[in-house]
């Protein structure tokens, strides 16, 4: 009899730990929503990626991650948030300021991770960038304060033009900051700035029709999302009117732009995969701090200058972060 319970007590000391290892926990779900296409983010991604990776969590192995694009369509990125809500995900990760406000108008519980241009604040993500106060935390571009700067490294390369062009997209949250700013350096230095608009790709081609009927002597591109998912018409246009200009991040440059200035765009998707991974830990969004990166990029294409028939001055080569040959 002692014999049959000491077999019993054998078997069932085999047995049961097997569903207590079975059970394990689910694997988080994150989204990423983009303004833009998934091959204009996939730099950036791979260094979010990266970040996440040194948290503890690799995407398919300890988190699921989806990727949604708005492909520069704005009036798609209600839906999306409204989605991502009613799946619940852990984390919603906005990329750029419209995709972020969209997610923040549809929920104040679930966590969200914004990487956008701007005043986070301003813009209503936060209440304030030291302590966030609500379910949003992120990375803010600085974007604002930069108009003197940009003004003075084109008039630096065309220093004897009447009129600068700015292009911007008057639907985004941040653009009428940078718009201001560009316009109250170009006052203080006596400069003419004319602004034109573009929402789509039908305003794309008017405002360059614009441009090549007034021959502006130089061409500012502002810092929305939608210029970045449009690079490649952008700076191809830009081409064909030989008009040498700044744009906002390095990769319009990579692609064939002149000249540009701005934020690291890299290292702000770095630091919101570590925000992101730290929240999946169970931080909360209202005591991260919103982070402003500081690491700016001057990159300056020879072959572009040299297909303009630029000479680039030494001035501007001295201060370039980046001469791309």
């Amino acid at each position: 009899m002692r014999r049959h319970a000491f077999i019993i007590l054998l078997v069932g000391a085999a047995i049961w730990p097997l569903p207590l290892r079975a059970q394990q926990p689910a694997m988080p779900a994150i989204v990423y929503i983009g303004t833009g296409s998934p091959a204009e983010v996939a730099p950036r991604m791979a260094a979010f990626r990266k970040s996440l990776n040194d948290m503890g969590f690799v995407e398919d192995r300890s988190v699921r991650i989806e990727y949604w694009w708005a492909e520069g369509r704005y009036d798609r990125l209600p839906a999306l948030a409204a989605e991502a809500v009613r799946r619940q995900f852990a984390v919603i990760v906005g990329g750029g300021a419209p995709a972020a406000l969209a997610a923040k108008a549809v929920t104040s519980t679930i966590p969200l991770v914004f990487i956008t241009a701007g005043d986070p604040v301003a813009t209503g993500l936060v209440a304030s960038l030291n302590r966030p106060g609500g379910n949003a935390t992120g990375t803010g571009f600085i974007i604002g304060a930069l108009g003197g700067k940009k003004l003075e490294l084109l008039r630096t390369l065309v220093p004897n033009t009447t009129t600068i062009a700015m292009l911007v997209n008057p639907v985004s949250p941040t653009s009428e900051a940078e718009r201001i700013d560009v316009e109250a350096a170009a006052r203080a230095m006596g400069q003419q700035i004319r602004v034109l608009n573009a929402v789509s790709d039908s305003d794309l081609a008017a405002a360059f029709a614009t441009l090549a009927q007034e021959r502006p002597g130089a061409l500012l591109v502002g810092s929305d999302p939608f210029f970045l998912s449009r690079r490649q018409q952008v700076v191809a246009s830009v081409a064909r009117l030989a008009l040498p200009a700044l744009y906002p991040l390095r990769e319009f440059t990579v692609s064939g732009g002149l000249m540009s200035y701005g934020t690291s765009i890299s290292e702000a998707y770095s630091q919101a995969g570590t925000y992101t991974g730290r929240i999946l830990k169970g931080e909360k969004p209202a005591d991260l701090p919103v982070i402003q990166p500081t690491k700016f990029e001057h990159v300056i294409n020879l072959a572009t200058a040299k297909a303009l028939g630029l000479d680039i001055p030494d001035r501007l080569l001295a201060l370039a972060d980046e001469v791309i040959e």
